[in-house]
């Protein structure tokens, strides 16, 4: 994922590089042989997979573009979608820096296992409801 997506960004610029010296009419052209070719996909398929990097570049591209523009657009996805795509994208990098070094349970201390095997040994009468209630007695 990491390198995949700078890849799709530098071929992209290539392309862009591309089209400098095609006229007009042949860009038009292209561009509405791209714009057809999702309504093929779209008939053939019922619903098209996209990869993490497909949906970072797609909705890099088109958030910013107001709603009635992308309704106007054929995509393979609905404007709606790529829509989530970037609230998804912008959640994960905000929970991203959010996420704690060690995950979980904090560790206990050596001393504490120690203990409730001493207590469990010295009272052989006590459960463990008993024993959690005494240590739970300390620490108040």
């Amino acid at each position: 994922m990491l390198l995949r997506l700078p890849c799709l960004a530098v071929s992209s610029v290539f392309a862009l590089i591309g089209l400098l010296p095609m006229s007009d009419v042949d860009k038009d052209i292209e561009i509405l042989t791209l714009r057809h070719q999702p309504a093929v996909v779209q008939r053939l398929i019922d619903r098209p997979r996209a990869t993490l990097a497909d949906r970072t570049l797609l909705a890099a591209l088109l958030h910013r573009l107001p709603r009635v523009r992308l309704r106007r657009l054929h995509l393979i996805v609905s404007p709606d979608m790529t829509l989530r795509w970037h609230r998804d994208l912008r959640r994960r990098r905000h929970a991203d820096a959010a996420r704690h070094e060690r995950p979980g349970r904090p560790p206990t201390r050596r001393k504490v296992p120690a203990l409730v095997l001493r207590l469990a040994c010295e009272n052989r009468g006590w459960g463990y409801r008993r024993i959690h209630g005494e240590l739970a007695a300390l620490g108040s």
